[in-house]
């Protein structure tokens, strides 16, 4: 007999292609979902072999589950998560492998997820990455809006103690003090009733006159004391019922104990002793959040202006502050993040003369433009060593690293392109625009350009020459290209999305999504949206049209800039320390 196959589908295995790069946890099978994940016994046949000892072929006669159409299986693995589909169902046999191959399925997963009134992707569909961007969804959606109800809930129960301290602070008036018979307890009670309620209101001559149609107070007192007595006489009903009882079978002394039970103040209104509510099992804690956020400790002396995740995992994070420094901290030791390094060559004081104003990195490399004209290169893999100096003639606003070329946007209105491997860096000096450039973007054919002119430009790298100039309304601070698609914020807080596709620039739409001031940063990847803004927001969306808005984050300052990799989001909220959010292990 060959042996079953049963497979766990909330434990993938590390370096899966389905990873992608990101935490080993998958936040869509996370405690908020159900505990165990789905058995595949159920949905293969009964004597199907172990994925260890053969993979049936299609050519194998089909039986169980295969036996079905394919449309009724790709429907049955539509309600796995995207997880399961792309990296578990490839490892129990070559034909459900052919699962996260059909493009239809995952439309139609998508649709599923964002909804029917919503386009999706925004771009060009051709060529478009459906399982990456399902994967993406599914945990954001599960991430995100799990926070946004807990921070709904937090709010509201912050507001209700603020509701609570300022009632307890209100001074008694004239009549409570009179009414010494209630209590203070009784006249806590009467405030309950109606906290809009005005008792009395002041007549002309200073004398506090009662509302038409009687003693108001008056009423609430008959009303509290008809309370308080059926309220004494349920308490002695029970006690004689619960002295009958446990008088019989526990003699004087336990008749006596439950007296003093309840006489405990803890006991009194709870209509049963606080004895027996110990015998009621105990509710299990709720869940973890799936995400968890950690503040890097307070290292930096000014705000910190640019911040960038780097080496793949979301393990180190890159800040860049106005203190002048760049400070290497790894987010993975210990709870709160550990300081490795402050960036810096031999004999200086600190990593530029200036403020440092952006971060880009690739490879081993990371680069560091600031206010002091130059643009740094340290090398990571060396601790961060200083690698070299290019000075760029003007403060640099902006920095895309690709493969061969380090381009930086400077507020001369030049773009330099420049490679790191050489003693003389600079290859070529742009000027495309009319004032200073404020985002770069670029693949390994084009470069696309946002001014303060409000203009954006599309330059041909292999052509050597512009291909397209576009003029908006408002002027871009922040872009991300991914795909064929590019998305970008203005100073007015409203996002812009372009398609792109063999060197042609297309707007798509312009969508508000609730920012009132400069959209200072934002990442966009196949399925999620992350953008920040000097309003002091941070907030997640899915790249839908409209973008459809999962949570808002709220800081004590504008915030200068995000970072995200492998489902990590660091923030520079405009102060000396940085938020790190990521998915809990």
């Amino acid at each position: 007999m060959t042996s079953e196959c049963r497979v766990n589908l909330n434990e993938p295995e590390a370096g899966t292609p389905g990873d992608q790069g990101g935490p080993s946890s998958d936040p869509v099978t996370s405690p908020s979902s159900e505990a165990s994940g789905p058995d595949l016994q159920g949905l293969l046949p009964a004597g199907a072999p172990s994925p260890a000892d053969m993979s049936p072929s299609l050519s194998a006669e089909p039986s169980g589950l295969l036996s079905l159409p394919w449309e009724m299986v790709t429907h049955i693995a539509s309600h796995l998560p995207a997880q399961c589909v792309i990296a578990v169902l490839p490892k129990v046999c070559h034909a459900l492998s052919n699962v996260g191959k059909d493009n239809t399925a995952w439309q139609l997963r998508a649709r599923r997820l964002i909804g029917s009134r919503t386009g999706f992707p925004v771009g060009p569909r051709e060529d478009f990455d459906w399982p990456s961007a399902c994967l993406e969804m599914e945990q954001l959606i599960t991430c995100w809006t799990c926070q946004a109800r807990l921070m709904a809930r937090q709010t509201k129960e912050d507001e209700e103690t603020r509701a609570q301290v300022r009632l307890q602070g209100r001074e008694p008036e004239a009549d409570d003090r009179e009414d010494e018979g209630l209590g203070a307890e009784a006249q806590e009670d009467a405030y309950d009733v109606d906290e809009g309620m005005e008792v009395a209101m002041e007549g002309d001559e200073d004398e506090m006159q009662p509302i038409g149609g009687g003693d108001l107070l008056a009423r609430l007192r008959e009303d509290l004391e008809e309370r308080l007595e059926d309220d004494a006489a349920a308490l002695m009903a029970e006690e004689r019922d619960h002295r009958m009882v446990f008088g019989a079978n526990l003699g004087p002394a336990g008749a006596l104990n439950h007296q003093e039970n309840l006489a405990d103040p803890r006991n009194l209104g709870n209509r049963r002793p606080v004895e027996m509510e110990q015998r009621q099992p105990l509710r299990s804690p709720s869940p973890p959040p799936p995400l968890e956020c950690t503040t890097l400790p307070s290292d930096h002396i000014a705000p910190v202006n640019a911040v960038l995740l780097v080496g793949g995992e979301g393990a180190v994070c890159a800040t860049g502050s106005r203190d002048w420094n760049v400070k290497l901290w790894d987010l993975q030791a210990g709870s709160g993040g550990t300081l490795l390094h402050t960036l810096g060559g031999r004999g200086d004081f600190s990593s530029h003369r200036g403020w440092v104003w952006c971060l880009a990195s690739q490879g081993p490399l990371l680069a560091s433009g600031g206010f002091d004209s130059t643009v740094r290169l340290w090398d990571l893999q060396a601790g961060g060593a200083e690698r070299g100096l290019i000075k760029s003639g003007a403060a640099v606003h902006c920095l895309s690293f690709r493969t061969d070329v380090l381009l930086a946007g400077t507020f001369d209105r030049r773009i330099s392109m420049y490679d790191t491997r050489a003693a003389e860096p600079l290859v070529k000096s742009l000027r495309l625009h009319g004032n200073a450039v404020m985002c770069l973007a670029a693949d390994d054919k084009y470069i696309i350009s946002g001014s303060k002119d409000c203009t954006v430009v599309v330059y041909d790298r292999r052509a050597d020459r512009g291909l397209k100039k576009l003029r908006l309304s408002s002027y871009l601070l922040s872009m991300s290209y991914s795909g064929s698609e590019i998305w970008a914020g203005d100073h007015n807080g409203m996002l812009h999305s372009f398609s792109m596709q063999a060197g042609t620039l297309k707007p798509l739409s312009q969508f508000d999504v609730g920012h009132t001031a400069l959209l200072t940063g934002i990442h966009r990847s196949p399925g999620s949206l992350y953008t920040c803004s000097s309003d002091r927001t941070v907030k997640v969306h899915i790249p839908s049209a409209p973008p459809r808005t999962l949570c808002t984050l709220r800081h004590q300052a504008g915030v200068n800039g995000l970072s995200v990799e492998a489902g990590v989001l660091a923030v520079a909220p405009g102060d000396v320390y940085v938020d790190v959010w990521r998915p809990r292990t």
